[in-house]
């Protein structure tokens, strides 16, 4: 039986490009001279990337061209989550996370959305994704129309991979 996975995940290559790209903005800019500004990775079990200045002003400058690298690159800015400013001595930080899989609550209402469509396909919640499948190759694929139309009313962007026939 035909099936697909609905997953919300950022692709960690372009996050790699984007952070160096920033990173080597930052360095060179005339702006962000002895203000110590720095980026960093974030170590493996949490996923993304550590902004840090001497004020708040620099680093939200320095946030700025990190996002834009971002967006530049095709990285979904929804899935980036901005944690607290942390002043520690005379440096102020803060570290974006990257939201790997769909929350459960989204997950429910995208099977819910799917099942009120009255496509002949059935979605089920697999962890942190959802698995569409049905017989037809066709309402599969609208499954796929509808899922689309549900991102910006869900608030996630989603990415369909696993496609099996």
């Amino acid at each position: 039986m035909p099936s697909f996975d609905i997953v919300s995940k950022v692709s960690e290559p372009e996050v790699e490009n984007a952070f160096q790209q920033a990173k080597k903005e930052i360095d060179q800019r005339y702006d962000f001279k002895g203000t110590e500004t720095s980026l960093a990775m974030l170590a493996p079990p949490e996923k993304g990337i550590k902004v840090r200045s001497s004020t708040e002003q620099r680093l939200e400058a320095a946030r700025h061209v990190l996002v834009e690298k971002l967006a530049k690159r095709g990285v979904a800015l929804r899935g980036v989550k901005y944690g607290d400013l942390e002043h520690s001595g005379k440096f102020v930080s803060q570290s974006l996370t990257f939201a790997q899989g769909i929350e459960i609550e989204k997950a429910k209402a995208l099977v819910k959305a799917i099942k009120d469509s009255k496509l002949k396909v059935q979605g089920a919640i697999q962890g942190d994704a959802v698995r569409v499948s049905g017989k037809n190759r066709d309402d599969l694929q609208a499954a796929m129309q509808l899922a689309r139309g549900k991102q910006d009313e869900l608030q996630v962007d989603l990415i369909f991979e696993n496609f099996r026939d």
